[in-house]
């Protein structure tokens, strides 16, 4: 039963006495959460320990919802997060991975910062609310999905605005 102050601590300690081989599911499940300054809604997801001889490896799948501002319309929008990771957590600094995620020597593992650098990873760098998005107007602002403010770009007096009549 993970502590609500730490909901994604669990113990791992049974899993260091079976066989090579062995591996259990944690399961979670979290209306909303937050990891840091990240906020997930219907988080749910599934971590899986399995013991190797170098150490314990964990396999996590896992989906949340998150808001995020459209770069086009400064709207706030929901945004599907959906991924994946696997880490090693090594018995001993010989077996330690690039990452340095060693067995804590509670055999609690707390994976909550893991889930929030893999969770943004998942975040697109510029966001967008919806592929046709029309942004703002340049001269007045107004968002263009909601309504047309009547304000048309101005012809360019570039030399080459005469090359846009080629792609016609």
């Amino acid at each position: 039963m993970p502590s609500p102050k730490k909901p994604f601590r669990f113990n791992v300690g049974f899993i260091i006495h079976e066989e090579v081989g062995y591996n259990h599911d944690f399961p979670f499940e979290f209306a909303k959460t937050i990891l840091d300054d990240l906020e997930l809604r219907h988080f749910e997801g599934i971590a899986n320990v399995g013991k190797t001889p170098q150490g314990l490896i964990l396999q996590g799948d896992f989906s949340a919802e998150t808001s995020l501002n459209c770069v086009r319309c400064l709207t706030d929008f929901d945004h599907e997060l959906d991924w994946s990771f696997t880490e090693l957590y090594a018995f001993d600094k010989r077996s330690e991975t690039e990452d340095g995620l060693l067995l804590p020597e509670d055999a609690h593992l707390d994976i909550a910062e893991l889930l929030r650098e893999y969770a943004l990873l998942e975040i697109p760098i510029s966001p967008v609310c919806k592929p046709d998005c029309k942004g703002l107007c340049p001269e007045c602002g107004q968002n263009l999905n909601e309504k047309d403010c009547g304000h048309r770009p101005e012809q360019s007096d570039s030399p080459f605005a005469k090359l846009r009549d080629l792609l016609k």
